[in-house]
């Protein structure tokens, strides 16, 4: 409730913009409301969900993050980013007003001894007919005390969920999702898609839509069955990538500029415009696959493998390593191009798609239909 404020302010300070420090200043307000609620926003949902939709619902984050971007690039075709600014300030309204409603976790609750409360909770959240004595039973056998001592990284029931965590949030990014957005509009330009923001709609559409599956399907299939696909999905995408970027310039054009697309341009006439379908197939198919698994999954599972009294911390390391990792990749695209070429560049990312379904297959646990204290307990054995 109180990132509404950061929101609010930061567009506000956007729409009186009179020059660029102030659109600067308007975006760190909201980038920094955006911080706070992708950390907190996903341990909520997991917290008062039940173990039977906790999967579907926790996919719910990923699917309305994609959903908003959708928004957004459709309200931008027709309006100016003034007019922009003042449509984004209102789900913050609408947040602030409906999470009043809202209880605080039972989990949380329970943490602060306010056992009365946690019961109401459970009431307001499960319905009058559920076994809230019993699920209070079973949180209060695994609640555990108010503080986290460093020396307590020792113990495997802490370091190997935040390891864990933490590698998902590294490979979600160096997947290279941001950079092969960025570029989505230029890939639509060459195929002859000559209405680039209409390319960002049909771009974004694909990500919800698949997003949407996920969240569906997720609680029947698994988390890891998800991301195994999705990352074969990416890896054969960002493969075919490259062989369009190795096919588009034979000549040694993608070796030395970091420009990416003015070196396309150098290639020899017609020969990107010919298979320019390859890099639209390979778009389409690298954001279904993300979409799939690699998009919404991460967010889910770092909201259930940390103990309770570890998941602040351990989820502002992971949150951090996202973000971190997204600046990191964005920033260095480029360079990377120089120095890899371009086909090369995204044969790393292939690269390191493979590495994430080796990840996931040794070191990433399923948690499809159990309890918070379960997988708590499950990391505790090991």
């Amino acid at each position: 409730m109180l990132c509404s404020v950061p929101y609010v302010l930061g567009y506000i300070v956007i729409i009186s913009a009179h020059n660029v420090w102030m659109l600067y200043f308007g975006r760190m307000l909201t980038g920094l409301a955006s911080g706070v609620t992708s950390l907190v926003v996903p341990v909520y949902i997991s917290e008062v969900s039940h173990p039977k939709v906790r999967g579907m619902l926790g996919s719910c984050v990923q699917l309305m993050v994609v959903t908003g971007i959708l928004g957004a690039y459709v309200a931008g075709i027709t309006l100016k980013w003034r007019w922009l600014a003042v449509l984004c300030s209102f789900p913050s309204c609408i947040m602030l007003l409906f999470m009043s409603f809202m209880p605080e976790t039972p989990r949380f609750l329970l943490n602060r001894n306010k056992r009365a409360e946690a019961v109401a909770a459970l009431c307001f959240l499960r319905g009058p007919h559920a076994d809230h004595e019993w699920e209070c039973q079973q949180v209060e056998a695994s609640v555990q005390e108010e503080g986290l001592n460093l020396s307590e990284f020792k113990n495997p029931s802490i370091y190997r969920p935040l390891l864990i965590g933490v590698a998902l949030m590294f490979f979600q990014q160096i997947t290279g999702i941001n950079a092969v957005m960025f570029y989505a509009e230029t890939i639509f330009e060459e195929a002859n898609f000559k209405d680039s923001r209409m390319a960002s709609v049909v771009v974004s559409s694909i990500q919800v839509c698949f997003t949407a599956v996920a969240a569906l399907i997720i609680d029947k299939t698994g988390r890891k069955v998800l991301l195994y696909i999705s990352g074969l999905i990416m890896a054969l995408s960002t493969a075919l990538f490259g062989l369009y970027f190795k096919m588009a310039l034979p000549n040694g054009n993608n070796s030395s500029n970091s420009d990416v697309w003015f070196t396309l341009n150098s290639a020899s006439p017609g020969t990107e415009s010919s298979i320019s379908w390859l890099a639209v197939v390979s778009l389409g198919l690298f954001v279904a696959g993300f979409a799939l698994g690699w998009g919404p999954v991460p967010w889910l599972l770092i909201s259930e493998i940390f103990p309770l009294k570890a998941r602040g911390i351990s989820s502002g390391a992971c949150v951090l390593t996202n973000w971190g990792m997204a600046f990191l990749v964005t920033k260095e695209f480029h360079d990377l191009i120089g120095f890899l070429t371009s086909c090369g560049t995204f044969w790393l990312f292939s690269a390191f798609c493979c590495l994430n379904v080796i990840f996931t297959a040794f070191y990433v646990p399923e948690t499809k239909g159990q309890t918070l204290e379960q997988i708590e307990a499950y990391f505790g054995r090991i």
